[in-house]
């Protein structure tokens, strides 16, 4: 394999570090052909799944290394290491090249994704365990609730066709009828022959828990991954042209973690397992681009993981926000104003704070005279007052811990 593909071969002492937690510009990601290696984090906020300690034909940088963030984790020889070292501009020569280990990598991305995301969830959402199918009930009655009717027919149709012996079907059924003038509901079984499809403003592509075989690539539009959690809808994230999404199901054959709503007018491609596999020889640029994305999510949601550790909810909010900015690559200038795309109330529900106490951290930042809530959107007319707050209350959040474990010691 080094040869086909040019890679190198690097070799580290027993002790040795291999990449440091905190550290940017990352272009290589590392193979174990043979030895140990060690991974820890600053804030180890869950333990890895699977373990810390990696062995021949393990990986680790990939997430740094392809979503271009700072890494998130140190790695530390075990023992004397021969390691592959892949720089970033390979990785589509890998996919060509040796598939396998391209699929490991993304396979393993996607467990990744789904264990953190249930962490999570735990911590943030207070959700102990994973729905199951009678949730999409429950979907609908939230929707219908709200008077979003396409959502609202879509997981009931979903529920009627998946749970035909639940204990709400005969309800389901009746909402179903009540509301079906109501609602532009679409691709509700989905399609088999129809892979470019059109998904109307606020119509569900796919809802959480339901099973699914396909992921998508937004060609134009926007959308929005959310769950219900506690009879509230909790914002994840907003997806744009380009972003790839629904890979966890397809690739692990797990039901939907999360529901996916058009955020806008928006045109997906749908890729089915078959055309998947058709795609990861004959497209590795998309291959590549699922792998990018899938390492940004992964980079994302440990900082949301690491935000739950901030004792000072004020401080999370902050937080929260710079966590926004690094992800969208704001470069933090003096001076500089930004816009972000939510408003207090998702601001609150991404940090999982209860709302009474969400509410009291919120009226303390607006008294920041630099952060303002204008048409249902954060506005901030200076992100350097942004960096600079969240950066204090982490070093207040260390320096508390630092005290916890002397005290601890004693």
């Amino acid at each position: 394999m080094s040869t086909a593909l040019h890679l190198t071969i690097v070799n580290f002492t027993k002790d040795a570090y291999i990449v440091v937690e905190g550290k940017q510009n990352a272009d290589n990601f590392y193979i174990i052909r043979s030895g140990k290696v060690r991974i820890s984090k600053e804030v180890e906020v869950v333990q890895e799944e699977g373990g810390n300690v990696l062995g021949p034909g393990d990986f680790f940088g990939v997430v740094a290394t392809m979503s271009q963030h700072s890494h998130i984790e140190t790695a530390q020889a075990l023992s004397d290491c021969s390691l592959i070292s892949v720089n970033k501009d390979k990785f589509g020569d890998l996919i060509v090249k040796n598939t396998p280990v391209a699929m490991k990598i993304i396979e393993g991305f996607s467990r990744r994704m789904r264990y953190l995301d249930a962490a999570l969830a735990r911590l943030t959402l207070q959700q102990s365990q994973e729905p199951e199918l009678e949730h999409l009930f429950y979907v609908g009655e939230f929707y219908a609730k709200q008077s979003q009717y396409n959502q609202a027919h879509y997981a009931y149709h979903q529920y009627v066709n998946l749970c035909p012996n639940g204990p709400n079907i005969t309800k389901a059924r009746e909402r179903l009828e009540k509301i079906a003038a109501y609602s532009k509901a679409v691709y509700l079984d989905g399609s088999e022959t129809e892979f470019n499809r059109t998904y109307p403003k606020n119509t569900m592509i796919f809802s959480e828990v339901m099973p699914g075989a396909e992921l998508y690539i937004i060609q134009k539009g926007s959308v929005k991954i959310t769950k219900v959690v506690n009879d509230t809808e909790v914002l994840l994230a907003v997806l744009k042209p380009g972003d790839i999404f629904g890979e966890m199901s397809l690739i692990e054959d797990k039901p939907r973690s999360a529901s996916a709503i058009a955020y806008e007018d928006t045109q997906l491609l749908a890729v089915n397992r078959e055309n998947f596999a058709r795609m990861v020889s004959s497209q590795p640029q998309i291959i590549t681009r699922l792998t990018q994305l899938l390492a940004e999510r992964i980079w994302f949601i440990y900082k949301q993981l690491a935000n739950t550790l901030l004792s000072n909810s004020l401080g999370r909010l902050y937080d929260a926000l710079l966590i926004q900015l690094e992800r969208n690559r704001v470069p933090i200038r003096n001076g500089e104003s930004y816009t972000f795309d939510f408003g207090t109330k998702e601001l609150i529900n991404m940090v999982g704070m209860p709302m009474a106490e969400g509410k009291q951290a919120l009226r303390e930042l607006l008294k920041n005279n630099r952060v303002k809530a204008l048409d249902n959107k954060i506005h901030v007319t200076d992100i350097s007052e942004i960096d600079k707050q969240a950066k204090y209350y982490r070093k207040m959040q260390k320096i508390e811990r630092s005290r916890q474990l002397k005290k601890q010691s004693l």
